[in-house]
């Protein structure tokens, strides 16, 4: 990268992503929606004191801050469309751009609000936002970006910055990837309460992007299959309560999430986003018997307390035995082979949402689940899927066919842009 590509003002860029994106302080999307709830909690606790979940449509996040960007350890939201991208013009000048076109429309899309004129004045004009989003609101809306593996080369002028642990995962026994559902040189994630907000972040989003960098594939997500703190415990399509032992406390995501090694300062707060996508086979898994569903889980379906005993929040005894000696909880269950007791202590977190793509070519359902997770050390996602790729008695029902990779920057500051270190 040229000295003058370096020299690249903050503020140009800024000001240059406004007139480019048409941005406007008070879009027409504002707060119409503001005070509008989708449904209201009823009181009720579960076993782990967390209140029945409250879907507020007027809810905000914020973009810019002194942290982590919004997405990641804010409580997940019941709708999400996940996208990557190829970077069609590969050089460090247009990355930074683009990144800080989308840091400017990003915070404008939070608040709710349009990113430019939806109806121009002139006849023959196109509009900057397509708007389906107006008068929705901001729907807790979140938008959370990646930088795949390949940015961090020569070929960029980037390789100084790479992050620490950036690289490409290893290949895993559960690997059954399709080429166009793998890799990426961007992420977006975009949460929501309404799904027409989440998939019209993406949809603008991608615009803003044409010439600089393609879409190569997405997923759109329902049905949150993880649960954060405060939120009740969701279920996944096979009918399961879906991360019951998630990382929930601050003293787990500065140990387990955020990244605060020795390398480029840029990176310090940021975390390594892996994501799969995770067919399931969902059929033959209906036709199984639910004792059997129960052994292959290690849990009960109704409730999701462990076959060990106690309530769903009971930590699990993998020591405990039936009468006729064998174990309650099988060691090649789900909850055995991931539990962070049987796996020197490690945790990742989990933010995953169900899918659907309809039918196959066979005619039987096609869905499965969105899988999410954020660690500051890639090789502890891969510590725990190369144990359940290997032995999980999940895995007669489900196949991993899609992957990727992905470093999220901590959060832009006021009067910045997302990993505007990278380019210093």
């Amino acid at each position: 990268m040229s000295e003058h590509d370096r020299a690249v003002s903050r503020r140009g860029l800024l000001f240059g992503a406004a007139a480019a994106g048409g941005l406007v302080v008070g879009g027409a999307g504002g707060y119409a929606a503001a005070g509008r709830l989708a449904h209201s909690a009823n009181g009720d606790q579960d076993a782990n004191g967390d209140q029945a979940d409250v879907v507020d449509l007027s809810q905000q996040h914020p973009f810019y801050g002194e942290a982590e960007q919004a997405g990641i350890r804010t409580p997940p939201q019941r709708y999400c469309v996940y996208m990557t991208f190829d970077m069609a013009t590969p050089t460090a000048r247009a990355l930074q751009v683009l990144l800080a076109r989308w840091s400017g429309a990003i915070a404008q899309l939070m608040k709710g609000r349009s990113i430019g004129q939806v109806e121009p004045n002139r006849v023959d004009g196109i509009g900057v936002d397509t708007g389906e989003a107006l008068d929705l609101g901001p729907a807790g809306l979140t938008v959370t970006v990646g930088l795949g593996p390949a940015l961090f080369t020569d070929a960029y002028g980037l390789a100084a910055k790479k992050p620490t642990l950036m690289r490409e995962l290893a290949a895993l026994p559960s690997d059954a990837m399709k080429p166009e559902l793998t890799g990426g040189d961007l992420s977006l994630q975009a949460c929501a309460e309404d799904p027409q907000v989440a998939y019209h972040a993406i949809r603008d989003l991608a615009r803003m992007a044409k010439g600089t960098a393609a879409t190569r594939w997405t997923v759109m997500g329902f049905g949150r299959a993880s649960a954060g703190k405060g939120q009740s415990t969701p279920r996944n399509l096979m009918g399961y309560k879906d991360g019951t032992r998630n990382i929930r406390e601050d003293s787990e995501f500065d140990e387990f999430v955020w990244v605060t090694d020795s390398g480029p300062e840029w990176t310090q707060g940021g975390t390594y986003q892996v994501v799969r996508k995770i067919q399931m086979n969902i059929e033959n898994w209906d036709a199984d018997r639910v004792s059997d569903q129960n052994a292959v889980f290690g849990r009960d379906k109704q409730a999701g307390a462990p076959l060990s005993g106690g309530h769903e929040f009971t930590t699990p005894d993998f020591h405990a035995k039936s009468a006729d000696g064998t174990s309650k909880i099988s060691p090649t269950s789900h909850i055995a082979l991931a539990a962070h007791e049987n796996n020197g202590g490690v945790k990742i977190l989990r933010r995953g949402y169900n899918y659907t793509d309809g039918l196959n070519q066979y005619g039987l359902l096609d869905a499965g689940l969105l899988f999410i997770s954020y660690q500051n050390d890639p090789a502890h996602f891969e510590k725990l899927q190369a144990k359940l790729g290997s032995s999980d008695r999940l895995n007669e029902y489900i196949s991993h066919i899609g992957s990727g990779i992905f470093f999220v920057p901590p959060a832009a500051r006021e009067g910045h842009y997302l990993a505007e270190g990278l380019f210093a």
